[in-house]
């Protein structure tokens, strides 16, 4: 449990250090810019870009005096952790098709459904299953809901909407109001399909609920996927992918039921499922490539308590190189995505390993691989840990770090998620800043980078967000810069390296993390989510299982 407030604020006034030599704008800058530039060919997982970061994160964590923290390879430990990639490349559009009312039903694939499949295999096929509406697809234990009670959907296509009841009404007393919960997310939708043996999973699109418009599932869909290649032991759906809101609202009505109507009756507790007089057919042939790549991974012993740990985690990687013409740019060099994020990494790891006394647990800095394909690497993690769930005590994932001068405040995302809020509140405080929550919770983006998955196996973690007020140049200029990178840099070549940047508001980050993980790796007590939150539950079953197995604290 967390301390009480005064404690607290004593612990944290002994951690923030307004002059830690190792935390410095300038070498912050210059990892951004060697990170970001084009000789590392835009970071892409299974490319030569990806040997030269591995290289260059190796080299600065070992100059810094960390200790390998990846696998043990001939017995000697390594800095990194193998994770094994498959690519699905489909060759040509997927071939889809639909009866309602044993009428032949007209589905175009990219303009009414949009479908993969994350099998590990060529050819992959669902002919004519049966279709079943199950409202939000969820199972939640802890909101009482369960939309799959006593239904079947073995060799079945599932249709279901996209985010959660809470989203649709409103209500702050039905899950967590316009708050998206990890049961909103499309991730998990298809996740459950899958453990109900579903053949087939359809989510019907609505760019208000999905949080970005049709155009997004067409580019994020319509080009090579990765998967851990750990998945073709799993059994997933065959076919997982989109259907319009018109194309399902035709679909049903050519099979008698009026999607509206359902869905209204999908916002009730215990509302039942409901059979389609349709079927659904999908056949998709993947191209099959495997893919090496890794985690890198560095540690600072802990000196009194080594087996337990604090996990810092941001991901090295990015979008690689565009296929174009020669005169044209054609790196993404994600400087902001996420060698800020590395860098600052860096930095927080010089500064522990020069700490002295050496912190009492050990400090586990964690870049992964793959987070742009579907944060492949911390799920990977996640499966196979370096240290155990239930002695990670909790953890901060870095991804995106302020370039716009010092602020006023910071965010939390998935604000109230856990006791670490607390942590940070008091943090920034001692910097005279401020902790608001994120401004578009609908959005689920605490379900968006790899910080997720540790949170998926019960582990508390930390994710924040730049703050919204500049302390020099107020808010309304803060909401300037941030939609003109979301409209002109992101995911674009043209997210470089910025000498106009101002860097001393990351400073104050990157020096408020680094009092964050010293607090957390010294102080006696333990973290934990919140009462209502849905990642507890993983984590009382890690702590249980390991108490049981003799590993308990």
């Amino acid at each position: 449990m967390t301390l009480a407030a005064p404690l607290l604020a004593l612990a944290v006034a002994a951690q923030v250090s307004p002059t830690s030599p190792q935390i410095r704008a300038a070498d912050f800058a210059r990892h951004v810019q060697r990170l970001s530039s084009d000789a590392f060919e835009g970071r892409g997982p299974g490319t030569a870009g990806e040997v030269k970061t591995v290289g260059y994160l190796v080299e600065q964590f070992s100059a810094f005096g960390l200790e390998p923290g990846g696998d043990v390879v001939d017995g000697e430990r390594t800095w990194t952790q193998a994770v094994p990639m498959v690519e699905l490349t489909p060759k040509g559009a997927p071939v889809v098709a639909a009866t309602a009312a044993s009428e032949d039903a007209s589905l175009l694939f990219g303009r009414d459904v949009m479908v993969w499949s994350p099998v590990v295999e060529g050819a992959v096929s669902v002919d004519a299953s049966e279709v079943v509406f199950a409202g939000y697809g969820i199972v939640a234990p802890e909101y009482e809901w369960d939309d799959y009670a006593g239904l079947d959907v073995r060799g079945k296509t599932v249709v279901v909407l996209v985010n959660d009841p809470g989203y649709a009404t409103g209500d702050p007393e039905l899950f967590r109001g316009r708050t998206m919960t990890y049961y909103g997310r499309w991730t998990y939708k298809f996740e459950e399909a899958s453990r109900q043996g579903a053949a087939a999973c359809l989510i019907v699109h609505e760019e208000g609920a999905a949080g970005y418009d049709w155009t997004v599932v067409l580019q994020s869909w319509g080009r090579p996927q990765l998967v851990l290649d750990a998945a073709a032991d799993e059994t997933p759906t065959e076919v997982e992918g989109w259907i319009s809101r018109p194309a399902a609202r035709a679909l049903f009505t050519a099979a008698g039921r009026d999607l509206d109507q359902l869905s209204v009756r999908a916002l009730e507790r215990g509302a039942e499922p409901v059979a389609l007089d349709a079927t659904f057919s999908a056949q998709v042939d993947n191209a099959v490539r495997r893919i090496e790549s890794d985690n890198v991974v560095a540690r600072v012993t802990g000196r009194s308590r080594p087996d337990e740990a604090v996990l810092v985690c941001a991901h090295w990687d990015h979008l690689g190189v565009r296929e174009g013409a020669a005169n044209e740019d054609n790196v993404y060099n994600g400087a902001f995505d996420n060698a800020t994020g590395i860098a600052a990494m860096l930095e927080i790891a010089e500064a522990i390993a020069a700490q002295d006394p050496a912190p009492e647990r050990t400090v586990l800095f964690l870049a992964t691989t793959a987070e742009e394909k579907g944060l492949l690497g911390s799920a990977f993690y996640a499966s196979d840990p370096l240290v155990p769930l239930a002695k990670t005590v909790c953890g901060l994932n870095i991804d995106g770090v302020n370039t716009m001068g010092p602020l006023q405040d910071i965010a939390i995302v998935g604000y109230g998620a856990s006791e670490l809020d607390d942590d940070l509140r008091a943090v920034a405080a001692a910097q005279g800043r401020t902790v608001v929550p994120e401004s578009s919770p609908e959005k689920g983006y605490y379900f968006r980078s790899d910080h997720f998955s540790l949170a998926k196996v019960g582990v508390p973690m930390l994710y924040t967000d730049d703050g919204t007020v500049g302390v020099e140049r107020g808010e309304e200029w803060v909401r300037t810069q941030k939609e003109r990178f979301l409209k002109d840099r992101y995911h674009r070549v043209t997210d470089e390296f910025d000498p106009e940047w101002d860097l001393r508001g990351a400073e104050l980050d990157v020096r408020l993390f680094h009092a964050l993980v010293r607090l957390w790796s010294s102080m006696p007590d333990v973290r934990e989510w919140s009462p209502d939150s849905e990642f507890r539950a993983a984590r009382e079953a890690s702590l249980r299982g390991a108490a049981a197995s003799g590993g308990g604290r």
